[in-house]
């Protein structure tokens, strides 16, 4: 039996809804049909994920704007597809002037969703300072910035506390901080020990984050208010990352194991019949 414990922020609470219907991770084909999906079968397809590179310098946010330790790249010593997994990899070692490196990919221009089930099987590092993330971007940012284009969590992880996922969403009025966020607990089994499916449905007037089956969040468009509803439907684009220190993690201690490695078994989209 798996223990669920939720840690809200107040803001939150007016979304949190206890009679959510638990979906079941294979939806059911007369209410689901897959409208896309990446196995990570082969090779990392570029006609979809790009390689973001450096700092954050380029893009005006220094350690990405959440003080990260990290040069991402797109080395395979960084990132690779292997035995049907994509493998993103955080190495300790002095390179373009950071001490670490890692990767992150987007599919800004290429792969963008609005609406639907968006789930992930994945298998998060263990070790103080790491950070994995599987999460969303409203593809405005370029326009109008964040938080007002809107960001969803649909899973961030702390390598020191491996038995826990995160779940959040941000948008103009709670960001940061104070974005709408839960956490779930797996006392059997920690999120490092074996691959888990998390995921999100999203649809015009809610959204719902679990993990294998098990809600644990939800946030209505209702609880909104109405200069906060910018940062919650458009189109999002996808993001995976594995990040090194941070104001979320704190940096790295003399135990954090390096390589450290992000798994994901494969990413589906579903749509609505």
């Amino acid at each position: 039996m798996r223990i669920v414990i939720l840690l809200c922020t107040a803001a939150c609470l007016a979304g949190c809804l206890g009679d959510q219907a638990i979906p079941q991770t294979t939806p059911a084909s007369e209410t689901w049909t897959l409208a896309w999906s990446d196995e990570f079968e082969t090779e990392l397809d570029s006609t979809v994920w790009t390689a973001e590179i450096g700092t954050g310098e380029a893009q005006g946010l220094s350690g990405w704007g959440n003080d990260e330790l990290q040069y991402y790249t797109g080395r395979a010593d960084n990132l690779k597809v292997e035995d049907g997994h994509l493998v993103i990899t955080a190495v300790s070692e002095d390179y373009e002037g950071s001490t670490y490196t890692s990767a992150r990919l987007i599919s800004q221009s290429a792969k963008e969703i609005q609406y639907g089930r968006i789930e992930a099987s994945i298998k998060v590092p263990r070790g103080q300072g790491l950070w994995p993330a599987f999460w969303l971007l409203g593809k405005n940012i370029d326009d109008v910035g964040w938080p007002a284009c809107g960001e969803i969590d649909i899973m961030e992880a702390r390598g020191q506390q491996p038995s826990w996922i995160g779940g959040a969403l941000h948008g103009p009025g709670y960001s940061g901080g104070s974005s709408l966020n839960q956490s779930y607990y797996d006392k059997e089994e920690s999120f490092d020990s074996a691959f888990h499916v998390v995921g999100v449905d999203w649809d015009q007037d809610r959204i719902s984050w679990w993990v294998d089956g098990d809600v644990y969040h939800s946030v209505t468009r209702g609880s909104l208010q109405a200069h906060q509803e910018g940062g919650y439907d458009q189109p999002f684009f996808l993001l995976l990352n594995l990040a090194v220190g941070g104001n979320y993690v704190g940096d790295p201690n003399l135990d954090t194991p390096f390589p450290a490695e992000f798994k994901i078994d494969y990413i589906r989209v579903y749509q609505r019949n």
